[in-house]
């Protein structure tokens, strides 16, 4: 399960797995930051989308990552919570995905123009709360 983990630490495209209301999955790319040290793996969305609206119906999620070479994925399991979007861009909801970018890429060039962009895109962060790790590691 560590190689998983530290599939799922290196990763920056993945696939999240959310519910829609007829018991479906509706599959998204996304471009996940896994924590290991809090066990959460967070996700950058737009309010109004498919996977916003099944998640603040159903909070339940699986985000899959493979390795460049395809031989290798890890899929993370678990409840979700969503903060946004925000109307103030230095609001404690735009404050959750600075914190987020900062973890993720660093620092921004532009933060004024990172959070007026947060703002005006409605941005919502998934918090996961990685419940379950499985996968295939050679």
């Amino acid at each position: 399960m560590a190689d998983h983990r530290a599939l799922l630490t290196t990763s920056r495209l993945g696939v999240l797995a959310t519910l829609k209301r007829d018991g479906l999955p509706q599959l998204s790319p996304v471009t996940p930051f896994y924590d290991p040290d809090t066990g959460t793996l967070q996700v950058s969305m737009t309010e109004g989308r498919a996977k916003t609206a099944n998640l603040r119906r159903d909070p339940r999620a699986a985000v899959e990552v493979t390795s460049a070479d395809g031989r290798a994925w890890a899929t993370a399991e678990g409840p979700v919570t969503l903060v946004g979007p925000g109307t103030d861009p230095h609001g404690p909801e735009v404050e959750a995905l600075v914190a987020y970018y900062r973890a993720a890429a660093g620092e921004h060039p532009d933060w004024d123009e990172y959070r007026a962009t947060m703002v005006a895109d409605r941005r919502v962060l998934m918090t996961m709360t990685v419940a379950k790790v499985y996968g295939e590691s050679i």
